[in-house]
């Protein structure tokens, strides 16, 4: 089992998805989607422009990987489509943004947080997003604060990421303290609202 530690620079609800169910990272951290195996631990802590430095913003514990091609058929995950004209923002963060095109195969990117506001392809993001994998991860067993995620005690600072990237080669005491930490916490599921939810208009 690996623990893997990052700052969730922009949490909007989008990566991770804590909506509808599991929790899920389609978009976003190449890195972790790449790399990550079923039964891992995802650790995603506050952004300081969020004000939630030193806070465990999610946990996640990997149970099933899929791609995207196959996610965006798959029945289970429809509404995590997004839907930019839908009046709430759970429905507006859908993580669910690509599918093959019948004609070429390609990827093709859907009007989502990650596309431009007119719904064209932000090329930038799709590049991210699937330059390196294709893989989503996905977890039942996970706990989504938010805004009201707990502080991360003195103890397990060692847990936290300074900057871009991520942290994973922990010694193995401390990715157990690490562990027993988060995950043991009684909550489950989508418990608060996105940080960075407070600054849309």
């Amino acid at each position: 089992m690996t623990i893997y530690s990052y700052v969730i620079e922009h949490d909007y609800g989008f990566a991770p998805n804590p909506f509808h169910g599991p929790c899920t990272l389609a978009g976003c951290k190449p890195d972790i989607r790449k790399a990550a195996k079923v039964g891992d631990i995802i650790i995603g802590t506050g952004a300081v422009s969020a004000g939630f430095e030193r806070h465990m913003i999610y946990w996640m514990k990997v149970d099933e990987i899929t791609d995207f091609a196959r996610y965006w058929m798959d029945p289970r995950f429809l509404t995590k489509r997004p839907d930019m004209d839908a009046p709430g923002k759970i429905e507006r963060f859908g993580d669910n943004i690509y599918r093959r095109d019948r004609d070429t195969g390609f990827l093709v990117q859907a009007f989502s947080f990650h596309s431009h506001p007119d719904g064209s392809c932000n090329e930038k993001n799709f590049k991210r997003d699937t330059g390196k994998t294709h893989r989503v991860l996905i977890a039942r067993e996970f706990a989504y604060f938010g805004m009201e995620a707990p502080e991360i005690p003195q103890d397990l600072h060692d847990l936290i990421k300074k900057g871009p990237g991520q942290k994973c080669r922990f010694r193995p005491e401390r990715a157990r303290a690490f562990e027993e930490w988060a995950v043991g916490h009684s909550e489950r599921g989508y418990l608060g609202k996105p940080t960075h939810w407070r600054f849309l208009k």
